[in-house]
């Protein structure tokens, strides 16, 4: 904020929580919120909120955070970004992930 001086607008999702924060913080007025505006801030913890809602039935925060971090760790581990390569390297990127994981479970 120093370097750059208070932003002309903030670009969020649609969640309720910003509009409350903007409010305490005197900046609602700011707020642009859309579906399809780019925001690097936004995209960059998505992934995190879908399990987050996918797994809203944790009681305890502790406990989803540690199943977020082991799924997370397992996920990376089969996500290979099928529309970067050729169908024939996903399947055998996929093949080796598979062999690997019943490996390291058995």
């Amino acid at each position: 904020m120093k370097r750059y001086g208070r932003p002309r607008s903030i670009v969020t999702d649609r969640l309720r929580s910003y509009r409350a924060a903007f409010k305490v913080l005197r900046i609602a007025r700011r707020q642009e919120r859309g579906r399809w505006l780019n925001n690097r801030a936004e995209n960059s913890h998505q992934h995190f909120r879908r399990r987050e809602r996918a797994l809203a039935g944790f009681r305890d925060i502790k406990t989803l955070q540690k199943f977020a971090t082991v799924h997370a760790l397992i996920q990376i581990h089969f996500n290979h970004e099928r529309h970067l390569n050729r169908r024939e390297i996903f399947k055998m990127n996929r093949s080796a992930a598979m062999a690997e994981w019943r490996l390291l479970a058995a």
